[in-house]
């Protein structure tokens, strides 16, 4: 590289008292430098400063070469105070550059330098602004580039030149220059950089040049794109839940008002159906009863789709969960020897009280009822049930809350079998019955088979001597 010495260029060089010396933007290398800057560099001689890597290692002084290697490449010079740091000793200079081409072609950058006795305090401040991430800029009235720190160039690159060119929106850049020169103005604004689109924090205040006196807009701009795009996720993230849970009481609504007046018309059609009545009443009730599971069928259908999930009262949940059984054989009749089992049904629908009562009573189980969750809690305390039957959606007190209740009763109550009769049978909806303490769960519209066979079941499950076990072995 010492090449460059014996080059024809160079003899002229050598006779300057000022430095002057070439860069390699490429290797971090001075293939030549005059004497002057042999000086400056503290070089004994060309072949130990060649050998120096002059690299940069800051990303502000990264920017500043990639910056002066564009700026140099269409003939211009640029002038720039810099600070260089030979043997760790700082040294000020008022830099001329501009670009040659080597002998094989290679761009190297021209330095020539005057040494400037600056003022400690002006150095330290150049050197801070220089390094800064902040990305800070000067800009004349009409929005042309006047001065700007290595971090714009890193982030904007040629777009630095221009304030409206920053923008996303040039228009909305244009506005804040204008807003600016009359009072300060900040926000975040969208913007586009060498790197694509991010959101700044911008700050833009009028300010007099120091050079000419006329107003200028400072700009200050910090990257907040991590932060905005976080709260960003988050934004969606809870309107898509809040949407999530809009859905889910909507088809919650939907199913309790459109079940449980179907769970009369297809309960009692099908008691109708089995009442020895005339010939032309009973197939009139059947088709009632038809009808009716029709109608079943394209409810379940609208209320299914838009969860995308199966919620049809036959589908069955993990079995970890209760299991909703859609056809269950017959259970067989009590034996003769066995008292009616005894069960309460909460419930504030009067028709669905009257229907559950009926079909209970056609296999001979008694069933008496509450109106509300609270009255079930009161009823639940003071009665001897084998089963209790659990409506969801009440006033007053719900059915989970309820059933909550029930299981904080002291003594063998707190064990009945609860079994859930709800229109409301999204898996999500299972489980919270299932955390609450329901041992079951038989869907509105009520099949009639499946009422009887669950309520049987767990009638005689054994659970009170179950109960009774427990409380000898605690005693024990």
């Amino acid at each position: 590289m010492s090449i460059l010495a014996d080059h024809s260029f160079t003899a002229a060089w050598n006779c300057l008292k000022r430095p002057v010396w070439l860069y390699d933007p490429q290797t971090g290398r001075k293939p030549y430098a005059n004497p002057a800057a042999l000086a400056l560099f503290g070089a004994a001689g060309l072949e130990a400063l060649a050998a120096r890597n002059f690299s940069a290692r800051s990303p502000a002084i990264k920017a500043r070469i990639r910056r002066l290697v564009d700026q140099t490449a269409d003939g211009r010079t640029v002038r720039e105070r810099w600070t260089f740091f030979p043997h760790g000793h700082p040294v000020t200079a008022e830099a001329t550059v501009s670009a040659v081409r080597d002998d094989a072609g290679h761009v190297l950058l021209l330095f020539e330098a005057a040494p400037e006795d600056v003022p400690a305090e002006d150095r330290r401040a150049a050197e801070a602004l220089r390094h800064a991430s902040t990305i800070i800029s000067l800009f004349d009235g009409e929005g042309r580039r006047l001065f700007s720190n290595p971090a714009a160039f890193r982030a904007y690159g040629d777009l630095e030149d221009d304030f409206a060119g920053r923008f996303a929106e040039p228009a909305e850049g244009l506005a804040m220059l204008a807003a600016a020169a009359r009072a300060p103005v900040a926000g975040l604004r969208a913007v586009v950089t060498r790197h694509g689109g991010r959101w700044h924090h911008m700050d833009a205040r009028s300010v007099p040049d120091p050079v000419t006196g006329r107003p200028c807009v400072l700009l200050n701009e910090q990257d907040v794109t991590p932060r905005v795009e976080a709260e960003l996720a988050r934004s969606a993230a809870e309107q898509k839940a809040t949407m999530a849970d809009a859905r889910q009481r909507f088809l919650t609504d939907m199913s309790h008002e459109l079940r449980t007046p179907l769970n009369a018309v297809i309960g009692f059609s099908r008691l109708l159906s089995s009442a020895g009545l005339a010939e032309e009443s009973t197939d009139q009730a059947r088709r009632i009863h038809a009808a009716g599971q029709d109608l079943l069928e394209v409810v379940n259908r609208m209320i299914e789709d838009p969860m995308g999930e199966a919620t049809a009262p036959d589908a069955a949940p993990a079995a970890s969960e209760v299991m909703v059984a859609s056809e269950p054989e017959p259970a067989d009749g009590p034996e003769p020897s066995e008292m009616p089992l005894r069960t309460l049904y909460v419930d504030d629908n009067e028709s669905n009280r009257t229907l559950v009562r009926t079909m209970l009573a056609t296999m001979g189980i008694v069933c008496e009822t509450a109106d509300d969750g609270h009255a079930g809690v009161l009823a639940a305390a003071a009665g001897d049930w084998d089963v209790i039957l659990m409506d969801i959606q009440m006033p007053v007190m719900d059915g989970v809350e309820a059933t909550r209740r029930i299981r904080a009763l002291d003594g063998a109550v707190a064990a009945t079998p609860i079994i859930a009769l709800t229109a409301n049978t999204l898996d999500a909806q299972i489980h919270t019955y299932v955390e609450a303490g329901m041992d079951d769960c038989v869907a509105k519209p009520v099949n009639m088979v499946e009422l009887i066979t669950k309520t049987s079941h767990w009638g005689r499950s054994g659970w009170r001597e179950a109960v009774m076990g427990d409380s000898v072995l605690a005693s024990a």
